[in-house]
């Protein structure tokens, strides 16, 4: 490789770790504002759980037809993805989950009876292009996160589950723990499972933005992470006996359909924050590999240059000698 070319080369990397590391930045930033969304939701998660525990505790009979388990015959999905890709593997980890679930759930039920929610530009265009049943796609709802939406769809999922349409519906998305770790979830949104939803892992580090291993086991040590609802393993009841009014049913079906709607936009959030902490990681890879490279190009430029120089010099002492 001539000294122009390799000198292209190194120009040519150099622009694109400008890219890699200005897209590392921007990711980080919003990997912070989703930070704060998590972070300002927990308040009311964890009261929202506080109540339902501590009422389910006390009324042992207390059931309503969104936790009734029934044959399934028809299962919808609601897949989260992103809108755009340079985020790693996220998107291909959500993409073949859907269709190793799609393709049991086919075997079991017949293709016809499986149905796909996508909230996210990339699984919506893969479920399409796949021949999936997609219903609706809520693109927008990854770009805007926000709790009308997702009541709507919670509302929707509720009623057709409620007149017979649909006998369950599963969430899949990531799960995020930390900047550094997103955990690929399947969840089942309906029937709810009022003991496992309230005996889910709740621990989220939303303290740092940190990726590598070295540096969160030193946050670590030094304990340098907050408390989240997590923590709160063992609630006390609110009272130990409960007057319900007007009825049993009525106060269920308040309480079932807001852990419904927390349910949907927890996923949400989730997704949206491991989008941003996987592209994250991703571009700082990208910006570590082209250091790397512009290492190994200016130790290669720095050769060819000093083997041209010293050939110069060998034909201008030959010349010399000659003469």
């Amino acid at each position: 490789m001539s000294l122009k070319e390799i000198k292209g080369r190194i120009a040519s990397v150099n622009s694109t770790r400008k890219i890699t590391s200005a897209m590392k930045m921007v990711a980080s930033s919003k990997l912070h504002h989703a930070q704060v969304a998590i972070q300002n939701m927990l308040p009311y998660e964890t009261l929202l759980e506080h109540i339902l525990k501590s009422f389910l505790a006390a009324e042992a009979e207390a059931q309503t037809v969104f936790d009734q388990e029934r044959p399934v015959k028809r299962v919808a999905l609601v897949v989260f993805s992103s809108n755009s890709s340079l985020c790693g593997g996220f998107n291909a980890n959500i993409i073949k989950m859907m269709m190793n679930t799609v393709t049991e759930l086919s075997q079991e039920l017949g293709a016809e009876n499986v149905e796909i929610y996508p909230v996210g530009r990339k699984v919506a265009e893969k479920a399409t292009k796949l021949g999936y049943n997609v219903k609706c796609n809520l693109a927008d709802l990854i770009d805007h996160p926000n709790v009308k939406q997702c009541i709507d769809l919670a509302k929707e999922l509720g009623e057709r589950f409620v007149k017979g349409e649909l006998d369950r519906v599963d969430l899949i998305y990531h799960h995020f723990k930390s900047a550094g770790s997103q955990i690929l979830t399947t969840k089942t949104f309906l029937p709810i499972d009022i003991e496992s939803e309230l005996e889910r892992d709740h621990e989220r580090d939303l303290t740092t933005n940190v990726v590598t291993k070295k540096a969160q086991e030193y946050l670590k040590k030094k304990g340098n992470r907050t408390k989240t609802s997590g923590d709160v393993d063992k609630v006390k009841p609110l009272n130990d006996n409960f007057i319900v009014e007007p009825d049993m049913d009525s106060v269920l079906s308040l309480l079932i359909p807001k852990l419904a709607h927390l349910m949907l936009y927890t996923a949400v959030l989730d997704s949206v924050a491991s989008e941003h902490a996987a592209r994250m990681v991703a571009m700082q890879t990208a910006t570590d590999n082209a250091d790397e490279l512009l290492r190994q190009l200016n130790l290669q430029y720095n050769k060819s240059r000093q083997q041209a120089i010293t050939s110069e010099l060998l034909d201008i002492v030959g010349g010399s000698v000659n003469n």
